[in-house]
């Protein structure tokens, strides 16, 4: 897999759900189609949330990358 350049980064570490995904949301909102959030979590759960909302938004979701107990989370927008 080629390497994934970020827009932007939200680090939302020590937010427990829904908290990263809330604030994924509106941060993905303010970003140019085709541009790349990088989410840095570490709540188990936000993932399948990231995930789960992307499906209906009509974002990508490129990778999950698991690093001990945090999550590095890639996002395009649409």
């Amino acid at each position: 897999m080629s390497e994934i350049i970020p827009d932007e980064t939200l680090d939302v570490r020590g937010e427990c759900c829904p908290y990263p995904l809330i604030l994924t949301k509106k941060k993905v909102e303010k970003l140019e189609s085709g541009e790349i959030l990088h989410i840095i979590a570490d709540d188990a759960v936000a993932p399948q949330n990231i995930d789960s909302w992307v499906k209906k938004s009509g974002d990508k979701l490129l990778a999950v990358e698991k690093d001990g107990n945090i999550y590095n989370i890639y996002v395009q927008k649409a």
